[in-house]
């Protein structure tokens, strides 16, 4: 049911990020919301579960660090709630389904530190009211029909309760991607068919068992043997998209997921050792398991000469080296305080780890790492106490909930959203201070800073009276729009116009690759001409 819910939202991915109103490059809700519902597909099939239970707190487990941007943050939340309200059982009633969605609701509006009206969080609620009138009915088919017909009608009204929406003529973004959910899990339910997924074929079926009780395999299995393992990438510009390539035609049921230093890869194939062969180019393997399904045991396979039987010998083996060498290791020193935070580009990178910054995730408007993201990038911050910069407003949800996630260490999370404020609170960081007054001293810090941001418009809309077309050059202060242009000059001495005053101490103007060194000197030429009494940098 949620795997079908799911895979509808990716159906109409682009459908919820049309309804987005703001007409900038950024990570889309429907995009985050699908990614997210993704991640939480590939956990309920790698951990194939009958009991509701355990299937509820997979979906949570992936969703929370699967979540990005804020309207993936919520539909964690939403999941979450759900799976708080169905904890340890095996099976569930129309009540208690119902009842999780309650849950679900309510866990969301607690998440969001200001709720609105007329967003995700209405039509989730009235959803949720809509499947409790039809609970006490025992017709699971009744209570979701009930939460699809009330959740519609509340998307619905949301286009006159935002100002933003009723301009454009538009429905929620977040609410849309909420009921598609409702309306696959609903098929499933009538019609006892999972929804099909658009998505890569990593993301394809289920995987499913089909040995019966008695040992005997239906005639229907072409690939007999498991092959599961991790791939620990070792090997320099490893390509997993042409691995995925290359074991594709040998199986089906697969899954090749790229997940930072490793790789998660499963697929029922006849042929695991080219599989492993193939997989033995990007790096070590790790927790190699292979079953014959046909005879139904979990044994390694230790056929003639079998390459995954000398994978696995060598595997023991350093792995009994790697423990001998752990134990004589000595104790890693952690440092008092590590930092982690998220820029676009290899260029912010370095300016920001020129200024001690440990870790930085890859993300920003246009891409939105997820919180699992931004918890690997603390657990390898050698560190007791980890300050986390968001620097984007949509991934500030995304970098709290890590601080749930994370327990061997303190994570404090710096609101910024951009990377001048991380900046400018870095600038203020003092190691001879307490946690606490540096997260204080940092926050203050971040305020001083006055900073726009220069990019196009992604689609022909109407904000506040003012008309953008498709292409037009935009210049934001914080999420508003306040320039809009043809001409990047113009918008650019606009704004700084409008941000310097008496107490302006310097003007820094980063640039991206669309823009040539050349013109970026130029600009900080007529600028430095321009306010003489201010110092000025380009980078």
């Amino acid at each position: 049911m949620i795997i079908s819910g799911a895979n509808n939202l990716y159906n109409n991915k682009q459908t919820v990020d049309d309804l987005n109103v703001f007409p900038v490059p950024d990570g889309d809700t429907g995009t985050n919301m699908s990614l997210t519902a993704q991640a939480m597909v590939e956990e309920l099939k790698i951990n194939d579960v009958s009991e509701i239970g355990k299937a509820t707190d997979r979906m949570a487990f992936a969703t929370l660090r699967g979540a990005r941007g804020n309207s993936g943050v919520i539909l964690s939340q939403l999941f979450r709630g759900m799976a708080r309200s169905l904890k340890n059982v095996d099976e569930c009633s129309a009540q208690e389904i119902a009842n999780a969605l309650c849950d679900g609701s309510k866990a969301a509006y607690k998440a969001v530190m200001k709720p609105t009206e007329g967003t995700i969080l209405t039509v989730a609620r009235e959803a949720a009211e809509g499947a409790m009138e039809w609970a006490e009915s025992e017709d699971i088919i009744k209570v979701f029909e009930g939460a699809v017909e009330r959740g519609n009608k509340a998307l619905k009204s949301t286009t006159d309760m935002l100002p933003a929406l009723r301009d454009a003529g538009v429905v929620d973004a977040g609410g849309q991607g909420w009921m598609f959910i409702l309306e696959g899990a609903l098929e499933c339910i009538k019609s006892g068919k999972v929804v099909k997924s658009s998505a890569p074929k990593a993301a394809a079926k289920p995987v499913q068992t089909t040995v019966s009780a008695q040992g005997k395999v239906s005639a229907n299995i072409r690939f007999k043997y498991c092959t599961e393992f991790i791939i620990e990438k070792t090997k320099k510009n490893a390509k997993v998209d042409k691995f995925r390539e290359a074991i594709k035609p040998k199986g089906n049921c697969m899954l090749v997921i790229d997940d930072d230093d490793v790789v998660k890869v499963h697929i029922h194939t006849n042929h695991p050792g080219f599989v492993i062969e193939e997989a033995i180019k990007l790096g070590e393997i790790m927790n190699l398991k292979i079953d014959n399904m046909k005879r139904q045991h979990n044994s390694i396979i230790s056929s003639n000469a079998n390459a995954a039987e000398v994978v696995e010998k060598k595997e023991e083996k350093k792995a009994e080296v790697q423990e001998k060498k752990k134990k004589s290791k000595k104790v890693e020193v952690m440092k008092d305080f590590g930092f982690v935070a998220v820029c676009a580009g290899k260029g912010m990178a370095e300016i920001l780890e020129d200024m001690g910054v440990d870790r930085t995730v890859e993300g920003g408007q246009s891409m939105n790492p997820s919180t699992n993201d931004i918890v690997k990038a603390v657990n390898k911050v050698k560190a007791n106490t980890v300050y986390v910069f968001p620097n984007n407003k949509n991934i500030v949800m995304a970098a709290n909930q890590a601080v749930d996630i994370v327990t061997d260490k303190k994570v404090i999370v710096i609101p910024t959203v951009n990377v001048p404020q991380c900046v400018r609170a870095l600038i203020d960081f003092n190691p001879q201070k307490s946690a606490e007054d540096n997260e204080a001293k940092m926050t203050k810090a971040m305020g001083k800073i006055k900073a726009g941001q220069i990019t196009y418009a992604v689609r022909n809309t109407e904000i506040e009276g003012t008309t953008i077309k498709k292409g037009d050059i935009l210049g934001l202060s914080g999420s508003k729009i306040n320039y809009v242009s043809k001409n990047l000059d113009e918008v650019l001495f606009e704004m700084i116009n409008d941000y310097i005053d008496e107490d302006t101490e310097y003007v820094t103007v980063y640039y991206g690759k669309d823009i040539k060194r050349q013109t970026a000197e130029e600009l900080q030429n007529r600028l430095s001409k321009k306010y003489e009494d201010i110092s000025s940098a380009q980078k």
